[in-house]
């Protein structure tokens, strides 16, 4: 869903944010031992006006590829759009993009499952096996319990097109 419901808004957005593929890293936990910091590297595609494709590729949820139905909100045309959504995990996110200064903006808030064993939220949502091991992930724990994140990122490049992240079909199960 695209707000504000117009035309004008729907036509930017087919300028913005369809299709958009973007790649921003981290400054992970530093090191015990040598006190380096690593780089956590994720990416993310706006897919469509409904569609969220993203993937995980370092730091404690390495390894993870999912797809979501998303909500999208114009803030400022050709400026700035926030992306929501909700996972099986039960964890929510909303991330605001600032295009012309190639910045993300988040808040997650990660289900106790979640931020408690990220070793189970690794995986790819089309492998039966990691999808139901995400939804016992929403079971632990209660809403009060979320671990909330807030954090701004540089974006380290920006292009249209799927990248490296498989393509979704669009009638697949989501949330």
């Amino acid at each position: 869903m695209i707000l504000p419901d117009s035309p004008a808004v729907l036509a930017a957005f087919e300028r913005d944010m369809k299709n958009v593929h973007v790649r921003y890293e981290y400054e992970g936990q530093p090191d015990m031992e040598t006190g380096k910091s690593e780089r956590w590297r994720y990416e993310i595609w706006f897919h469509s006006a409904d569609r969220v494709v993203y993937a995980i590729h370092d730091g404690p949820l390495a390894g993870r590829f999912n797809y979501q139905k998303a909500d999208y909100q114009c803030i400022r045309e050709g400026e700035l759009w926030q992306c929501n959504w909700h996972e099986e995990t039960g964890s929510v996110f909303s991330i605001v993009y600032d295009i012309p200064n190639k910045r993300l903006t988040g808040l997650l808030g990660l289900s106790k499952g979640h931020a408690t064993q990220p070793e189970l939220a690794r995986g790819d949502k089309r492998n039966p096996d990691d999808l139901a091991r995400w939804w016992k992930l929403s079971e632990v724990g209660k809403q009060t319990e979320r671990h909330m994140i807030s954090d701004q990122v540089d974006v380290v490049e920006s292009f249209f097109g799927s990248g490296s992240l498989d393509d979704i079909d669009l009638n697949a199960s989501t949330l």
